[in-house]
């Protein structure tokens, strides 16, 4: 195995990322680890406020120029963190690139689609104006955008929702990144399109070799389309691991909450979705310890004494809960209290 190959192509450890609110100073990011190999998917979920996009933004380079980070994030080996923004620009889209919850606030108004979907290939790859618009109109097509040819010249206004962010995806792939961040790439669409979105995406990641991180609420969206998971609240990883693994034995308190959650096929008509009580923590007043323990029917004293430590309970799988004797039964039970 080749040195390139031995080396994760991201390493997160220990991340923090403190923010200035109108509340004061918020660690909006707290300890967050882990890596991604080539060719890997991994998912973030949780309700917003949760620090799953503030965590992508931070991997761009994108944060506020007042936030404070600290631990290490290393790309190949090489650190990010403290990154003169020049270096970073060399990067964005070109290495790391993202596709955003809102696809009309990601693409110019004022330039036409061809163009935006040009400019990486021309300021990372030197492709003049002619290669550059060749590709793009290649681009357009393989995202499946009807009669690339056509309306490589028209711009964003003029078309759909859900054909503007097969733009975006697009863009995003312009120079084949070897890191894919998509955040929450289907909330703006309409049903329908969702789906088609999210299998093109995936087959676009298959088809390059690229690793993604997918940011997501929908444990549905998760479960059908990473390898791993980690499940965020209140700024830190609460469980984390292979896909299937997390989905058989989930066993944190949260993470049973949003599965519970979940809208459900064949529902009668008139039938109450099931809720998480209680919301999500200000950023600038999370507690010092568990901070889901405010919601969590599992609670005891100990939960509010320090942040849980994360506990292996299975093959890679590890819950920030120091709960995890209580049984599934005992667990249903409060829960469904």
């Amino acid at each position: 195995m080749g040195e390139r190959e031995a080396v994760p192509l991201l390493e997160v450890d220990r991340l923090g990322v403190g923010l200035n609110t109108s509340r004061g100073h918020a660690q909006a990011v707290r300890g967050v680890s882990f890596t991604l190999k080539r060719g890997e998917t991994l998912g973030l979920v949780g309700e917003s406020g949760c620090g799953k996009s503030v965590t992508a933004l931070s991997l761009m380079g994108l944060l506020p120029d007042s936030a404070v980070m600290s631990g290490s994030t290393k790309l190949d080996g090489h650190e990010l963190v403290g990154l003169a923004d020049a270096d970073y620009c060399k990067l964005r889209g070109n290495r790391i690139s993202m596709i955003f919850q809102e696809p009309m606030t990601a693409l110019n108004p004022m330039h036409t689609i061809g163009h935006q979907v040009a400019e990486p290939l021309r300021r990372h790859r030197n492709h003049s104006a002619a290669q550059a618009r060749r590709e793009a109109i290649a681009l357009l097509d393989r995202v499946g955008l009807p009669d690339a040819v056509r309306r490589i010249d028209a711009y964003p206004h003029q078309f759909s929702g859900g054909q503007r962010q097969r733009i975006t995806i697009a863009m995003a792939l312009a120079c084949e990144p070897d890191l894919l961040i998509a955040d929450e790439p289907t909330t703006a669409l309409d049903v329908t399109i969702q789906g088609q979105i999210l299998d093109l995406i995936a087959d676009l990641v298959e088809e390059r070799g690229m690793s993604m991180i997918l940011i997501s609420h929908d444990l549905g969206v998760i479960a059908e389309n990473v390898q791993r998971m980690m499940v965020m609240y209140g700024g830190t990883v609460v469980e984390s691991g292979p896909t299937d693994e997390v989905f058989r034995r989930m066993g944190h308190p949260y993470t049973q909450g949003l599965f519970r959650a979940r809208p459900k096929l064949g529902a009668r008509k008139g039938t109450r979705l099931k809720t998480i009580a209680g919301t999500v923590p200000e950023l600038a007043d999370l507690p010092s310890g568990c901070a889901f323990s405010d919601r969590c029917p599992l609670v005891i004293d100990r939960c509010r004494a320090a942040l849980p430590p994360m506990i292996d309970v299975g093959p890679g799988h590890f819950v920030r809960c120091i709960r995890t004797d209580v049984s599934m039964s005992e667990r249903e039970g409060a829960l469904t209290a």
